[in-house]
C-alpha cells in the first residue's frame, strides 16, 4: 500500500510539472496544449508499447513445443497469479535478462533472453519470472509506460521553450517589461530544472516498483532464494555479456541492461543490486520465524 501511494504521488507530480511547463511556454493555451500532449503520448503508449518494444529487441513468439521448460514455468505461475497466460517470447542474444510488458493482463508479453535462459536453473529461472508475472498482476506494465511517457513529454516541450525563447517566441518581451527580467529568469529555470525533476521522478516510480515486484514474485514463486541468487547472477553476468539496450526501454528489464557505475548509479532505473538482494533474505528470514 505505501508504494501504491508513492506511486500515485509521484505521477501527479509528473502530471503537475507537465502543466506547469506549459504554462511557462504559452500561458493557458500552453495548458492545454500539454494536456493535449500527454493525452496523444499516453494513448500511443497505451496501445502500441508492448508492440514496439518487442519488435525493437526482435523478441520472437514462442509456444509450448518450442520451449516446454520455460513454458510450464510461465503457465505454472500465471495460475498461481490468478491471471491469463501471456504470450511468451525469446530474445535473441548472450546477455542475460528479462522483461514483462503489455497494457494489462489480458494482453501481456513475457520475454527472455537466450542468455538468461542459459544461465539460470530452474528455480532461478521461476524467480526472474515471478517477478516479471508480479509486473504484469501489478499492472506495473502501464505504470512505468505512463511515467516514462509523461517524463518524455515533459523534455520535449522543455525543448520547444527553449527554441522559443532563442527565437523570440513565448512571453520573453511581457515578462522582462512587466517583471525586469524575473519572467525570463523563470522560464530558463524552468526548462532546466523540470526535465530533470521528471527524470528523477520516474526513476522512483520504475525503482518503487522493482522493489514490490520482488516481494510479490518471491510471494508468487513460494521462496524469494530463487530470486535472490538469480539476481546475484544477473549482477555478474550482465558486466560480462552487457545488452544493447536504449535508455528509453531500460526500466522494463529485471536488471539495468545498461552499464556504468559510481554516481552514474543514482540516475539507474533500478534499485542497487545488493540493496534488493539484502530484502528478499530478510523476508525469507522472517518466513522460517
Amino acid at each position: 500500500m505505501a508504494n501504491l501511494m508513492k506511486t500515485g504521488v509521484l505521477l501527479a507530480a509528473l502530471t503537475v510539472l507537465l502543466v506547469l511547463i506549459g504554462g511557462a511556454l504559452g500561458g493557458q493555451n500552453g495548458m492545454v496544449m500539454a494536456f493535449v500532449l500527454a493525452l496523444v503520448m499516453n494513448f500511443g503508449s497505451y496501445w502500441f508499447s508492448d508492440k514496439i518494444v518487442l519488435a525493437m529487441y526482435r523478441a520472437q513468439p514462442v509456444d509450448e513445443a518450442a520451449a516446454p521448460a520455460l513454458y510450464r514455468i510461465v503457465r505454472t505461475l500465471a495460475t498461481r497469479a490468478g491471471i491469463p497466460m501471456p504470450k511468451v517470447y525469446i530474445i535473441p542474444g548472450e546477455a542475460p535478462n528479462a522483461f514483462a510488458t503489455g497494457r494489462n493482463p489480458q494482453h501481456a508479453a513475457i520475454a527472455v533472453t537466450e542468455g538468461i535462459l542459459r544461465i539460470m536453473s530452474e528455480e532461478e529461472l521461476e524467480g526472474v519470472l515471478a517477478h516479471e508475472l508480479s509486473h504484469v498482476q501489478n499492472r506495473d506494465t502501464l505504470i512505468m509506460a505512463i511515467a516514462a511517457t509523461l517524463a518524455g513529454a515533459i523534455t520535449y516541450m522543455a525543448h520547444m521553450a527553449q527554441w522559443a525563447m532563442i527565437f523570440g517566441g513565448g512571453r520573453r518581451d511581457s515578462d522582462e517589461e512587466g517583471s525586469g527580467g524575473g519572467g525570463l529568469v523563470g522560464g530558463l529555470l524552468m526548462i532546466v530544472l523540470a526535465p530533470l525533476a521528471a527524470t528523477l521522478i520516474q526513476l522512483a516510480v520504475s525503482r518503487s516498483r522493482e522493489f514490490q515486484a520482488d516481494a510479490t514474485g518471491a510471494q508468487m514463486a513460494g521462496q524469494p532464494w530463487g530470486l535472490a541468487k538469480a539476481l546475484e547472477k544477473l549482477e555478474v553476468a550482465s558486466k560480462v555479456a552487457p545488452m544493447n539496450a536504449t535508455p528509453a526501454t531500460a526500466h522494463l528489464f529485471i536488471v539495468n541492461p545498461l552499464t556504468g557505475g559510481g554516481w552514474t548509479t543514482l540516475f539507474s532505473t533500478h534499485p542497487p543490486i545488493a540493496e534488493r538482494v539484502a530484502r528478499l533474505r530478510a523476508l525469507a528470514r522472517s518466513q522460517t520465524r
